[in-house]
């Protein structure tokens, strides 16, 4: 780095000989900014209130800012609520306990107790920051490691709003675990404060709600690269899916962003299945070209991506539309490793009803049922399911019970409820 030269110091008058030294005044550190008593952000000196968080400040105490009136979520202003910030509401929970003694799991992995192996949390993991609103992301039954990541964020208040993110590394890249993590991460955080409401046309803010989940996408094409080395003959990549709920005049509204071949679905409690998502694939290729989809998916090339994050990717803008919630029903976001199983929506349908339906209220258990099904139907990949329901949670899926029960040799019901310990178990084998 060039540096300036330093100026020769002025020339000063010489002390009368016997006079006593002036001590040079003392310097005050005047701070141009302090952090926010609420949020901790970085807010100037003198400022009335923090521009993140809303928190009123001036002349109140910590204890004061904390209890004090803080912009709500979108909804609770006439116009606009662009600084209120979802966090985490459930805060991270420790190591699951021994599948097969509950006894107490080191940081080794191995179970303090008994000895058996449990799986790493890279390898299972799951996320459930609100009660409407959870997801399991898992290695599968053949893949060594998960390169699959997710990261999730909700409003306490059902429905109002949430951010889906899915991530899927490809398995032919160097450390795509750890960039996908890190991506799903960012585009998270990217989507953490809720776009303006009141900006004017519905024009407005469909541009806002497009330069948002493009931003997302971005932000986690910058964390994948900061992962990747310059270097690497194989650089780290993923493909991209998310869901970003946001409460509009009319009711809730889904937006979708999609980059390769995860996949969002609408699956209503009445009523036809959606596909949100369309895959950026060989086998989506091949349709256009008037090949039909059961060919197009039997071609080797079928699974090949033609759009995904990293740093050789030519193209990062997500394919993005938009949804409203009209009905009671689940938003679905998932990874390759689930959706190949389910080759229609009617088959995802029948599947997330039927977990649903066993574990009705439990939006966490419904989507470890859905990975158990995908792995108890060969868990050739990683698998991803991030769900958030719209409507109530107590109450069951709108199957007959003979519907239910013909899929129980096939997915989860009842009689095959998956657990913890079916799958540490068979992290274990």
């Amino acid at each position: 780095m060039t540096e300036h030269p330093t100026p020769p110091p002025e020339p000063t008058p010489a002390e009368p000989a016997g006079a006593a030294a002036t001590p040079p005044p003392p310097v005050t550190f005047e701070p141009e900014t302090h952090p926010c008593p609420t949020c901790g952000e970085p807010v100037p000196v003198g400022a009335n209130f923090c521009e993140v968080c809303g928190a009123q400040l001036g002349e109140v105490t910590e204890a004061d800012a904390q209890a004090g009136p803080k912009v709500g979520r979108p909804g609770s202003l006439p116009i606009s609520a662009p600084t209120h910030i979802i966090s985490e509401s459930a805060t991270p929970a420790g190591r699951r306990p021994c599948s097969e003694c509950g006894g107490q799991v080191g940081d080794d992995l191995y179970c303090e107790q008994c000895g058996t192996k449990a799986p790493s949390e890279r390898e299972h993991f799951r996320e459930a920051p609100a009660a409407w609103v959870a997801g399991v992301c898992d290695r599968g039954a053949r893949r060594t490691r998960n390169e699959d990541a997710m990261a999730l964020i909700a409003s306490e208040a059902p429905g109002e709003r949430c951010v889906l993110i899915v991530l899927d590394g490809v398995s032919s890249s160097t450390d795509s675990d750890v960039a996908s993590l890190a991506g799903a991460r960012a585009a998270r955080d990217a989507l953490r404060a809720p776009v303006p409401r009141g900006l004017g046309t519905p024009e407005s803010r469909e541009s806002a709600m497009h330069n948002a989940i493009t931003a997302a996408a971005a932000a986690a094409q910058a964390a994948i690269v900061a992962h990747t080395p310059s270097d690497s003959e194989s650089p780290a990549s993923a493909t991209f899916t998310c869901l970003v709920v946001e409460t509009e005049a009319e009711g809730p509204v889904a937006w979708h962003g999609n980059i390769g071949d995860s996949r969002c679905y609408w699956v209503p409690d009445d009523g036809e299945t959606i596909r949100l998502t369309r895959d950026d694939s060989a086998a989506e290729v091949l349709i256009d070209g008037g090949v039909s989809p059961e060919e197009a998916y039997r071609s080797n090339q079928a699974h090949a991506i033609t759009k995904w994050l990293g740093r050789d990717s030519e193209d990062t803008a997500p394919t993005i539309g938009r949804l409203p919630i009209t009905a009671d029903g689940w938003l679905l976001a998932c990874s390759d490793g689930l959706w190949n199983y389910a080759a229609t929506p009617e088959e995802l349908r029948t599947q997330v009803h039927a977990a649903a339906a066993a574990h009705p209220g439990d939006p966490e258990a419904i989507a470890l049922a859905l990975v158990q099904w995908a792995i108890d139907a060969g868990g050739h990949d990683n698998i991803t399911v991030a769900l958030a329901r719209f409507g109530p949670l107590s109450t069951g899926e709108n199957e007959s019970a003979g519907e239910t029960e013909s899929t129980a040799e096939d997915g989860p019901t009842g009689e095959n409820d998956p657990t913890e310990t079916t799958i540490e178990e068979r992290h274990d084998g």
